[in-house]
Parts: structure tokens; sequence; C-alpha cells
């Protein structure tokens, strides 16, 4: 798909533009008649790189979304959040609708409509000319391009809250629409991945889902599940509160019955497995892209294009055998989340990475240096770990892996757990526990133990494991949204930040350095001081060649680190205001009225 995503797009570029400067007037046609397209599969077929196409534009998913939407929590932040600008405003809660960063034409909420404009014109195409009832080929098309468009909108809604719901190619009549209560599109979203499912196979049961890089059963489902818990929670609504939806419809029970039947159907399907925590992340940077694993679907960039490790990667100062760009580390875990895990839990090392590569050009390797407390790094996403060396100097080409089979499992324990108990859940839980703690399972055990002491319990352990899971893959503003306790746990992340900048609290023991050294090689670094228990005696005894202060501070700062996170209260500003281009060219019908702008 990486390879071909362009070139598939030529087949029906016409088409589409054909469509969209006639969409105002009349339903559209060029050379290539729609009834010739959408009843000729290879032709229906080439219209999916015509939506992904939307995805990887400059500043659609490539350089503006997938970098600044997510930002900041308690799990991830934007490394340059004590400098108030632009970029640090789309995650503090304190944009405005001015941003320099988004508040173009060609920015990410135009990319998604554009994305949802081609969707409409295929499904309409297909549900036409397409034959679905009688050709699983077509129905397979159509499963996919539905569930592409339920992404779009699962991302307009996480990142603008209640969005116009367009459903139908644009019409002279729909040119310009206010936003609906984003309960409508919900629903729509609903009943069409329902209908998807019944579309598409299972991952690897033909040679179109054998990659991850196009839609299966088990995504459909899986994306399923993830808009009903979100439906079915709690967010900032048009009238400026914060609650759950009022429609029964959407009732949190019903939604997660919704999402318990499609976790469990996945599950049981055997289609998909856990692997090791450190394995799902090296082959997701050695892009092998086989289906069937635990990556359940990726956002698909060709070389040349995608910015996953150039923002939110172990940052390289130089360029060096491994890349030919300096960069990575535009975000980063939060600091506390350094803590939170236990020492034996597997997923810190390959989660946080405390230090940057600062080496040689070429050939000649490098090394690598701690940073500073207040600048992490993911470790999910290496330039280390590619089987190519990274050539361009503004993009690296890996894929976003949009929800893997990990995500499902926790779903599914979050969903059982509401609606049959604890009892019922534990072994869900228990499946992403026992990754985790590999050679301690009477860890395990303990965890387990109080863990479904009740089912408030084990809400908790779902809340703080699903951090510990997910850190740097950009779920957990939405998790804490529709949970509401976005508020509630930036504010504990403020306090835990003031008390492990003054070694206070449960940090009081903390050593007030690291101790380091460099291996002969350059390619590995040895850290003391980052675990509950070390000391600075110790740290001294052991007679590394360097140290440094462990801070956030630095000198000149214009705001605290803690401060920085938040400016304004989340909850006043849970989603990004509609920017002031669109406001612009909505025939007045477009505002940001319940937002604290």
């Amino acid at each position: 798909m990486k390879k071909i995503i362009y070139t598939m797009f030529i087949l029906t570029t016409l088409t589409f533009i054909s469509s969209c400067k006639k969409a105002l007037d009349a339903p559209a046609k060029s050379s290539l008649d729609e009834s010739v397209i959408f009843s000729t599969p290879a032709l229906a077929e080439g219209s999916i790189p015509g939506i992904l196409q939307s995805f990887g534009e400059t500043n659609s998913y490539r350089g503006r979304f997938l970098v600044y939407y997510g930002l900041n929590n308690d799990a991830e932040v934007y490394n340059g959040l004590k400098t108030i600008d632009d970029k640090a405003k789309l995650s503090n809660y304190d944009a405005n609708v001015n941003n320099g960063q988004m508040n173009t034409a060609d920015n990410a909420w135009a990319k998604f409509y554009e994305g949802i404009e081609r969707a409409n014109l295929a499904i309409r195409g297909l549900r036409t000319y397409g034959n679905i009832s009688s050709n699983p080929q077509m129905a397979q098309i159509l499963g996919e391009i539905l569930t592409l468009r339920a992404v779009l909108y699962n991302d307009l809604i996480k990142g603008w809250g209640d969005v116009p719901a367009r459903f139908e190619p644009i019409t002279s009549g729909t040119t310009y629409l206010e936003r609906n209560d984003r309960d409508v599109i919900y629903k729509q979203l609903l009943a069409d991945l329902d209908e998807a499912q019944g579309y598409l196979p299972w991952p690897g049961e033909n040679a179109i889902t054998a990659k991850v890089e196009r839609v299966s059963k088990a995504f459909a489902k899986g994306l399923r599940a993830r808009l009903a818990l979100a439906a079915g929670g709690y967010a900032q609504r048009l009238d400026g509160t914060v609650r759950l939806s009022s429609d029964p419809d959407l009732s949190r029970d019903k939604m997660y019955a919704i999402a318990k039947k499609e976790c469990i159907d996945i599950i049981n399907s055997n289609k998909l497995r856990l692997l090791g925590f450190e394995e799902i992340f090296r082959k997701l940077n050695e892009e092998g892209g086989a289906a069937g694993l635990e990556s359940m679907w990726e956002i698909p960039f060709s070389e040349g294009r995608g910015r996953v490790i150039f923002d939110l990667g172990v940052k390289h100062l130089k360029t060096d055998k491994y890349t030919g760009q300096n960069k990575g580390g535009t975000d980063g875990p939060n600091p506390i989340m350094l803590y939170e895990y236990d020492k034996d839990d597997v997923r810190r090392a390959v989660t946080i990475v405390p230090y940057e590569w600062d080496g040689g050009t070429g050939d000649t390797g490098g090394y690598q240096v701690p940073s500073a407390l207040g600048r992490l790094y993911f470790g999910k996403y290496r330039y280390e770990w590619m089987k190519r060396r990274v050539t361009s100097t503004n993009d690296d080409g890996l894929n976003w892996m949009y929800m893997r089979y990990g995500d499902v499992v926790l779903m599914a324990a979050e969903a059982v757990n509401e609606l049959d108990g604890p009892a019922a859940a534990a072994p869900y839980l228990k499946m992403i526990r026992d990754r985790a703690f590999p050679t301690n399972p009477a860890k395990v055990t303990a965890f387990m133990a109080t863990a479904t002491a009740s089912k408030q319990a084990f809400f908790d352990a779902i809340v703080n494991e699903r951090a510990l899971e997910f850190t740097g893959e950009m779920l957990r503003k939405n998790d804490l949204i529709r949970w509401n306790l976005l508020g509630v746990k930036i504010a504990e992340a403020k306090t835990k930040l003031q008390q492990l900048e003054t070694r206070q609290g449960k940090y009081a023991a903390l050593p007030a350095k690291i101790y380091y050294r460099t291996a002969a090689n350059g390619e590995t670094v040895e850290i003391y001081g980052l675990n509950f228990g070390d000391t600075d005696a110790q740290g001294i005894a052991l007679n590394y060649p360097s140290s440094k202060a462990w801070t956030m501070a630095a000198t000149g700062d214009a705001i605290t680190y803690w401060d920085a996170l938040a400016v304004k209260d989340p909850n006043k500003q849970q989603f990004w205001p509609i920017w002031q281009v669109f406001l612009d060219s909505s025939n007045g019908l477009l505002n940001n009225k319940n937002l604290n702008l």
C-alpha cells in the first residue's frame, strides 16, 4: 500500500476532482462515469487510496493531528510546553481560533472533510452500482470505505467535539451546515460499522487483509467498540457542560454492551494475538506489516511521507547511521510516568527513554546521553529499530498504529466489569498484566487480588493500566474525557510534578542526581538514579564518569512545568475551537460558543 497509494489514486483523480467541482450543482460525472467505476472492482478499489491520500497530506494527520492531538495529560506532554507559543497552546487548553499552526484552509479539519467527501461519493457509487448483495469483492470495498469514514469522524469528534454531519455528497443545499450534536454522528457510525463488519474478512483471510494497512473485520469491530465507549461516556457538549448523552439509544449500559460484544467477538476469533511488549513496537518500526499479530490497522505512510518518529520518537540530535534527520521528541511522556511503573514492569523501558542520541555522521555511529527530567521520549518509535536508514530530512515514513489488540483486551475488561463485575472481567486484565510482568507472576497475583476487590477498584485499575499500556499512543486524553477524569488527573499530575521537582511526598527519597556512563560501542547507556530506592550515596560510589541534576527547572523559565501543563481549566476547553478560516467561510453557521476562548 505504501508504494501504490498515490499511483492507485490516479485512477480516480479525475472523478473526484470533477465531482468536487460540480458537487454544488448536481451529482458529478466525468470521462470515467460513476456507473463504470463503481461496477468495476479494480476501479472501485482505487477510491480507497484516494481517501487515504487525505490522511497523508502535510497538514492532516502527518504534520498536525498526530503530533498535536492528545496532549497534555497525566501521561503525555508537548515537550516544548514551557515555551508559550501557538504550538504549546494546542496542548495546554488555551488554543484560539487564529492559531498559527492550524488556522489554514488546508489543515486537518479541511482534510478530514475532504476524505469524508471522497468516501461519501464512493459509498453512493457502490450502493448504486456495486451489486453489494451479490458481489463480495465490492461489499468488502464498501466495508472498508465505511470504516475509513468512521475513522475520520472519530478524529473530528476527538479534536473538535460536535461537528457538522455530512453523510451524503455535497449539494447546493448542503454547502453550509451548522454543528450537529455528536450523538447524531455516533449513531450513524455505530450503524455503519455494524454493516461494514458484515462485509469484511478477518485479518489474513484473503490477500487484501494480509497486511495491516488494509481494514479488516477485527478493526471495524474494535473501532465500533471504541466509538461506543466514547458515545456512552462524558464530554463537553454544545451548551458548554460536561455530561453524558441524554439520548436513550446511547445510554452507558447499551454502549458498554456493544463494546463488550465487539471485543469478545475479536478475542474469541483467535485471529489476533498479544506479542511481547517490546516485540509490538520492534515489529512496527521494522515495517513488516503482517496482519494477525497485535497491530490491527495502521495509517500507511510512504517512505517520504509521515512524521511519527520525527515528532513522537526518540530524539537524535545529529544525523547518524540510523537517520538522515536530526529529529524526534516533539512530544514525550509526562515525567511522572517514569515513576508510575513498577520496577519489574517491562513496559517502562520500552515506553520511556531518558536519553538522546548525540553522535557522528554516516556510519561512525553515536553515543547516548541523558536528557533533562522534563524532556523524556517515547521509546515506542525509534530510528534505531528500523531496517532502513531514514534519508528524508522531513519525513520518516513510519506507519501510525491506530489500534492494537491490547486495546481490545482492555476495552473488554472495562466493559465486562461494568456489566458483569470484576470476577468476570479479571481474565482480560490479567492477560495484559501477565505480559507486563513475564518473570514475576507473584506480582500479577497480588495486583489482581487488589483489583478484583470491587467494581470500583477494578475500574480504578483499568484507568491506571491504560496509562501504563498506551503512553505515547495518544489514547489517554480521550479516555480521561469519557471517564470525566480529565480535570481530576491533570490536577493530580500537577501536584505530583511539584512534589517530584522538590523531592516531596512519595518522591522524597529519590536522589537529586542521575549517574551514567556510555558503553564503548556507543550504543548503550547505563543510568543510575531513576528508581525508588536509589540514593545519591550509591550513585557516587559507582564512580560513573558523568552525573547531572535531575530536574525540570531551568534558568529563566517564565512558567513552571506544572503550570504549563494546563493554562486554563481543561474541562472548559476539552476540544480545539473551529479555526477562524472555517468560521469565516461557514455563512455564519459555525461558532465556538461552547468553549472558554
